[in-house]
């Protein structure tokens, strides 16, 4: 009983869901805390749970749906299954890429909005480089460039960190903690221990690093459930984690406590005694049907001693996008048909407020689609606009469309574009204020433009197709577009034709005829097993008009012989883009020993960075600084 509950456990974990409510105001006094009901329903307010008998008959409700679902053979494909290239976008009318901030002496992380900052492994103040690597922290003192060394480097035990904030003197970092625990269990058989299948939790340890060769910890915060996302605006860091409770324990413990927990201590010590939250402050949307957790915690830098401030919700997101003042959910929805057939995806997208560390539910749409990742979400002049492909792309006798909605300030469609590109998907989507750029693809890329200047009639002014596809765009400037993806090339054999990826390649789109757009220049990379983190991680790109840089890790292959591709370089790449000249590689940066002819792991240069008038590489081993001389 014990294995088949840990298995279907395992198997719930692996499905989204759409969610209720907790809003929790957390106070390490109590073991309840404080509530505050948000605004779904003006009048009457959320309904609440109130009760372990109550919230465990939803979750059991939950389990005994999922059992029968999985008894039907009903398959799922997500957005994650089916996505060439997931984050791999962002938003251009409100972007600034770390090149963008020509005005500093060093480079920033690659953001999706202007003034909202996004957690990366690799961060840097223009004299330390930061790096979450390898379950440590380590701190380089990077200028002068002849001198460059390590002079801080922290091991963890039950802590793995792989991303972080900057913010002035002090380093946010975020990582995944991870303690075995035991559990008193209740069985027919009596009380025995059970190590808890998924006792995850994430850690947040706010460090003063006015000293950086001796950081100090501020705060430490433990949230139950795993990293899903985290934003800074100013000094105010959110962190949301998602967490799927032990609810599979009901077969043989109706008793269980499933409510999540959370720590808050100042500085380093941790507290092994983490607060549940209060059955009377459990919500939940009314027509939710699903069974997780999504927790928004919310703190202020410049007050580290103070407690974050805590909402969490039955359910969890899959994709987020946060302006300055609104953070938006999304989360698919399935409508199961109980056939043997893939579910229809619906996406439901939450809305809320954002008014320094108070985070209020504000409204919520629903739109048919998946979503492909943070960067079909846009919010500009008080409307949100998104993109979803709807079907699948395989599915010959219903294939999929795509579309483009615009929604008003109450999260209520008010116009769209419908029925796009059948048989295709979205692979990339740029918005840039009044347009937006899509691109499907099969076996072309069609690069759609859109005028979206009346949000009630927004319309498609021209389309381009070319082979390859683009599932990373780039503003240059108001009339080029820099595409970012895989060269593609249709082979034949037995089977008969397909569509196989051939290189890396980059491209130009002169988008100053919107009902027309060129592409205009075009450098293909490698061969088809050529690779770069750019393709599915925006923050992997350093872009820097002014200083003609654009830079991104890869990793190439060459075709030797007929479908035999043998490993060629493992590094970065800088090239110059000019609207006439089109690219130039300005020069190769790489870790690797010459003849080296493998890909090796500590030598991947992860990130380039920009300080004063060096580029450096960064990778797992060591930090290197290549002059900017052209």
């Amino acid at each position: 009983m014990q294995k088949r509950a840990l298995i279907f456990f395992l198997i719930i974990v692996a499905m989204s869901a759409v969610f209720g409510f907790i809003y929790y105001k957390y106070d390490p006094t109590s073991a309840t805390g404080s509530v505050n009901k948000g605004n779904w329903d003006k009048e009457n307010g959320l309904p609440t749970v109130g009760s372990k008998k109550e919230l465990n008959k939803l979750f059991q409700d939950r389990l005994e749906k999922r059992e029968k679902q999985m008894g039907a053979g009903i398959a799922f494909e997500t957005a994650e299954d089916s996505s060439a290239g997931a984050e791999a976008e962002r938003s251009a009318d409100n972007s600034k890429s770390e090149g963008d901030s020509s005005s500093s002496g060093h480079s920033d992380t690659n953001v999706q909005v202007e003034g909202v900052d996004e957690a990366d492994i690799v961060k840097t103040d223009g004299e330390y480089i930061y790096q979450a690597i390898d379950g440590k922290l380590k701190i380089t003192k990077a200028t002068p460039v002849d001198s460059i060394e390590i002079i801080t480097e922290i091991k963890y035990q039950d802590f793995s960190p792989y991303q972080m904030f900057l913010d002035g003197n002090q380093l946010v970092l975020i990582g995944h903690h991870c303690k075995e625990t035991f559990a008193p269990h209740s069985t027919k058989e009596g009380t025995r221990d059970l190590i808890m299948p998924m006792n995850e939790a994430t850690r947040v340890i706010v460090y003063d690093i006015s000293d950086a060769a001796n950081p100090k910890v501020q705060k430490t915060l433990t949230l139950e459930g795993g990293y899903f996302s985290s934003r800074k605006i100013d000094e105010k860091v959110y962190v949301i984690v998602n967490q799927y409770p032990n609810y599979w324990m009901l077969e043989e413990n109706p008793d269980v406590d499933l409510r999540p927990r959370l720590s808050d201590t100042t500085g380093e010590e941790e507290s092994e005694d983490m607060k549940r939250i209060a059955y009377s402050d459990i919500h939940y949307f009314p027509e939710s049907s699903e069974d997780n957790f999504m927790t928004i915690a919310s703190f202020d830098l410049t007050k580290p001693d103070q407690d974050a401030t805590v909402l969490s919700y039955i359910g969890s997101g899959q994709q987020v996008y946060m302006s300055k003042e609104n953070l938006y959910v999304a989360v698919p929805s399935y409508n199961q048909s109980g056939r043997m057939m893939p579910a229809d995806v619906n996406t439901d997208i939450y809305k809320f407020s954002v008014n320094g560390l108070d985070v209020q539910f504000a409204s919520s749409g629903s739109i048919p689609g998946y979503l492909l990742n943070q960067f079909s979400m846009d919010e500009y002049n008080g409307y949100f606009r998104v993109t979803a492909t709807d079907g699948q792309a395989w599915d010959e006798t219903s294939p999929s469309r795509n579309n483009l909605f615009i929604m008003d300030g109450s999260m209520k469609v008010i116009s769209s574009v419908e029925d796009l590109a059948r048989g295709e998907r979205i692979y990339s989507v740029r918005f840039m204020g009044e347009k937006a750029y899509v691109v499907t693809f099969k076996e072309v890329d069609p690069l759609f433009v859109f005028d979206l200047s009346d949000p009630n009639a927004p319309k498609v002014l021209g389309e381009l197709k070319i082979p390859g596809f683009s599932n990373y765009l780039h503003p240059y400037d108001e009339n080029h577009l820099i595409g970012f993806g895989q060269n593609t090339k249709i082979e034949k054999d037995q089977f008969g034709t397909r569509v196989v990826t051939d290189g890396v390649k980059i491209s130009l789109f002169d988008v100053s005829d919107p009902a027309n757009p060129i592409e205009k220049h075009t450098e293909v990379i490698g061969g088809q097993a050529t690779y770069s983190p750019l393709n599915y991680d925006h923050k992997a790109l350093l872009f820097n008009k002014e200083k003609d840089i654009f830079a991104f890790p890869i990793v190439m292959y060459r075709e030797k012989e007929k479908h035999d591709y043998r490993f060629e370089f493992e590094g970065a790449l800088v090239y110059g883009i000019d609207p006439e000249k089109g690219f130039t590689l300005h020069t190769k940066m790489t870790h690797q020993e010459q003849g080296t002819p493998y890909e090796d792991w500590e030598n991947t240069i992860q990130r380039v960075l920009y300080i004063n008038d060096h580029l450096y590489a960064v990778s797992p081993k060591k930090i290197t600084a290549t002059e900017i001389t052209w």
